[in-house]
């Protein structure tokens, strides 16, 4: 692969890849993009940008456009993660915009009977799969399901049980429909079973949503699927199968191998990971709520008020492991505290802005590790976890921020940057998550 500079993937989504390399790209699909790769219930795990994708951008932008953009998408996401928390009168799914088009990180799925290959984003916040469909008024024609080719496929009635479980349920024809809407825009969607295969995993009736029509600037590129707590995740329909278990590993930005793995199941599961306790929110109960104590910076602790980081399942305060946001946030007096703490340990270099981040740096600098402190478990982050530096190296922001203001947000998101290069460990039975450092990529 050529590459101008040592950071040529500083940031994978951050396409600072020259024109060539990466119309290059669409001719040679890349070496670990085949379907091989997924065996046994292990699957290869993509950011949306590496040249497995095909919903990278078509013309490469920036690293500063690059990174402004995440940051709206990350925005736009953490809307809709505080929504859900807030439990507004809306649909849950009312920001599907956002959600949908937020998760960076996708898996090869195969749908039907012969086997359609689609790729879904890995939502661990959301529960119900989203598959554009054929016949999609509005939605991408390059990754649609073609449920007429499959023999398998059937609507589900208006009595089945799972009506109950979507949001905004609405029955025509006695089929199960629904209703997104999200400011200007809509989606229709109808409640379906197909079988789907993971790996070499079949799931046979599974339920998901089949996209029929998209309004609006802001259509789902790609599937979902949704690995959140609840009845109609993917744990939730395969309990004989995986019984509530998973790991993945997230590929980092800077790899040039591109993929990270997904472990379904109990099995080659780690042994030897630390493990925080799962925290149930029973109003939001698809969310992986955690309890983060405390945040260390090099080795001081730095002081953060209690209420700050406290669990309440009543207003939704606390803290979330989440794949599809990309940088974490940190209430505001938190994520103050760090910085300040950041800040005085880098010395007095001179500090710039880039969008939503407050603490760049254009001269070379010394970083010390990040710490989370959950009950149970420490995870010390070394820098490449937290700092982000341009494609030319030239500048360095530390890649987490505050809640931004017009996002009443009372939830501190640990994010997919964050958590590149550890193996997380998803064990719902024991109510537990684990981690452990692991070079995924």
């Amino acid at each position: 692969m050529k590459t101008k500079s040592p950071f040529f993937l500083a940031l994978l989504l951050l396409l600072s890849i020259s024109a060539e390399s990466h119309h290059h790209h669409h001719h040679h699909q890349h070496p670990n993009c085949n379907a091989a790769a997924d065996r046994s219930s292990t699957l290869q795990v993509f950011h949306i940008f590496s040249p497995c994708s095909p919903f990278r951008p078509s013309k490469p932008l920036s690293w500063a456009d690059n990174v402004l953009q995440m940051q709206a998408k990350d925005q736009a996401r953490l809307q809709f993660l505080s929504s859900l928390v807030a439990r507004k009168s809306v649909a849950p799914i009312a920001s599907a915009r956002q959600l949908i088009q937020s998760p960076t990180f996708v898996v090869r799925a195969k749908i039907g009977t012969p086997a359609q290959t689609l790729l879904m984003a890995l939502d661990t916040s959301n529960d119900a799969a989203w598959i554009p469909c054929s016949g999609c008024v509005g939605c991408p024609s390059t990754t649609v399901f073609s449920s007429d080719k499959s023999s398998s496929f059937r609507p589900l009635p208006c009595r089945s049980p799972q009506c109950n479980q979507v949001p905004n349920p609405s029955c025509s024809s006695s089929a199960c429909g629904f209703n997104l809407t999200y400011g200007s825009s809509t989606v229709a969607a109808d409640l379906v079973q197909d079988n789907i295969t993971l790996a070499n995993d079949s799931v046979p009736a599974y339920t998901f949503g089949c996209i029929t029509k998209a309004t609006g600037s802001s259509v789902p590129p790609q599937g979902l699927l949704g690995l959140g707590r609840g009845p109609l995740s993917l744990l939730g329909q395969s309990q004989s199968l995986y019984r509530s278990t998973f790991s993945y590993c997230l590929p980092s930005f800077k790899s040039t191998g591109f993929s990270g793995s997904l472990r379904l199941g109990p099995v080659a599961q780690p042994k030897r990971i630390k493990y925080t306790p799962l925290l149930r929110n029973p109003r939001r109960s698809s969310l992986y709520y955690v309890n983060l104590i405390a945040i260390r910076v090099g080795r001081r602790i730095v002081d953060i008020p209690p209420s700050a980081l406290a669990f309440n399942s009543a207003t939704g305060a606390g803290t979330i492991i989440d794949s599809g946001t990309t940088f974490t946030r940190l209430v505001a007096p938190a994520y103050t505290a760090v910085r300040n703490e950041f800040r005085r340990r880098i010395g007095n270099a001179t500090i710039s802005s880039l969008g939503g981040f407050d603490t760049c740096y254009t001269v070379p600098i010394i970083s010390p590790t990040i710490t989370f402190m959950f009950a149970g478990m420490n995870v010390t982050l070394p820098p490449d976890n937290f700092l982000l530096h341009s494609s030319a190296g030239t500048t360095t922001c530390l890649a987490m921020a505050a809640a931004p203001d017009n996002v009443n947000s009372v939830l501190n998101v640990i994010a997919s940057m964050q958590q590149q290069n550890h193996r997380i460990l998803f064990d719902i039975p024991n109510s537990r998550i684990g981690v452990a450092r692991e070079p995924c990529s």
